[in-house]
């Protein structure tokens, strides 16, 4: 059915029947329609009132048209070897609203610690971008002959609430094993009494799993240099992983609870005898879901320099799979650092960790020039304070991007030290 037409209204013409409602005045003249006081006020009152309503209606100060969405780091441009303090400071805090969008594909574990509350809300923020998260809450230990799990007062269970509804994320606490080897380890008792305690806090607070801290407590004892104590450590772990497996995960009862073993990368080139090798991990393979490796702290105060070098990541994974792509390249947790270190680069040293806002204060106050360093694949810059020179190691994008790249090529997850402490937009590059 065409469209109706509109009769065009016709302009009126001498010859038209039109006719006043006014009755004409006596000598035949028509009224006249002057600016009256009366007529004055109502067209004042009139023009107030409108620009009333345009305030009102109006957002103050904002403009009519609708901000622009931010980008990712991707599409802005921002991950490049190429950075100034001034990029970061002006991009840092501007995130992707596209949030859900995961560029790593493979599993992620984020670490959250008590002690940095910024970590609970990045976990929510960014829910979607983890598969695992690990709240640091809890320590088994020793306490004359018995063993305690001590943490319980760290538990957020509103929170571990808000992450559920938020996706299908693992909650798998950290559990540091503090407690004397040969307490655990030799006496059987008391080894299936540590089992015990961890099922049953799983059970009780509706885990999902854990993460077991435990390779350098045991190497500090001299646990892993002793044959028979290396051998029942191991057998430890198995006994606990088999245990794991056989009971379902609260939340969801359609898996069985996970073990994620922390392990340390090799730091010489030959193996030592606390490293975790590869006859470890074959070992291990089928009692333990993940290996959370420890691929950071490669410098300290005492010999300043890059966070992780990646030809150290690479030569670590080399020596623990053999080959990218190998049988349980999966199962590993490739550790990246979201905090750096502020170095004293002079006569006795010093310095230590710093977090995403003391890395921001540094750049406002030094406004330093960020060189790239091709070997380490990490930004560094340099400054002076009470004439002691400092170099400052802290992750950028294009960092933490050649880090991701080569978990890719290997086909290994991530393990993030941890959420909190890092910048905003690091987040975008998951």
């Amino acid at each position: 059915m065409p469209p109706r037409r509109r009769d065009r209204r016709k302009p009126a013409t001498s010859t038209d029947p039109v006719q006043s409602d006014r009755p004409d005045q006596a000598d035949g003249s028509k009224p006249h329609l002057g600016f009256t006081p009366s007529r004055v006020v109502f067209l004042f009152v009139l023009f107030l009132s409108s620009i009333s309503l345009l305030i009102i209606y109006l957002p103050s100060g904002t403009s009519p048209v609708p901000p622009a969405t931010v980008l990712s780091v991707y599409e802005r441009g921002l991950v490049t070897p190429d950075i100034s303090y001034k990029d970061i400071l002006a991009e840092n805090e501007r995130v992707s609203e596209n949030r859900s969008h995961r560029h790593f594909l493979n599993p992620v574990l984020a670490y959250v610690t008590p002690w940095n509350s910024k970590g609970y809300d990045m976990a929510k923020v960014f829910n979607s971008k983890f598969t695992h998260i690990s709240p640091v809450w809890y320590q088994l230990k020793s306490e004359g002959n018995k063993l305690i799990l001590q943490g319980q007062h760290d538990v957020d269970l509103g929170w571990i609430s808000e992450l559920r509804k938020g996706g299908n994320l693992l909650v798998v606490p950290r559990i540091l094993l503090e407690a004397i080897p040969a307490e655990v380890l030799v006496k059987k008792k008391q080894l299936s009494k540590a089992i015990d305690l961890i099922i049953r806090e799983c059970q009780e607070m509706g885990f999902d799993g854990i993460v077991l801290e435990s390779w350098l407590s045991w190497a500090a004892y001299g646990v892993l240099n002793d044959p028979e104590l290396r051998m029942m450590a191991l057998n430890f772990i198995k006994q606990l992983g088999e245990t794991m497996h056989s009971v379902n995960s609260g939340p969801n009862p359609s898996q069985h609870l996970q073990l994620i073993l922390v392990i340390s990368p090799v730091r010489s080139e030959k193996l030592s005898g606390y490293d975790f090798g590869p006859e470890d991990l074959k070992q291990l393979a089928d009692s333990v879901d993940g290996f959370s490796l420890m691929t950071y702290d490669f410098s300290s105060p005492q010999k300043p320099g890059p966070n992780a070098p990646l030809e150290w990541i690479k030569y670590s994974l080399g020596v623990l799979l053999g080959d990218k792509g190998a049988e349980h390249a999966h199962m590993i947790f490739l550790g990246i650092n979201f905090y750096g270190n502020d170095f004293v680069i002079a006569e006795g040293f010093g310095g230590g960790p710093i977090i995403g806002r003391e890395f921001i204060s540094l750049l406002e106050k030094h406004k330093p020039a960020l060189l790239w360093e091709k070997r380490s694949s990490e930004h560094y810059f340099s400054y002076m304070h009470d004439n002691v020179k400092h170099a400052v190691f802290f992750p950028t994008l294009m960092s933490i991007s050649a880090r991701l790249d080569e978990a890719r090529a290997w086909g290994t997850g991530l393990s993030i030290w941890e959420i909190g402490q890092g910048l905003d937009y690091f987040f975008d590059l998951l």
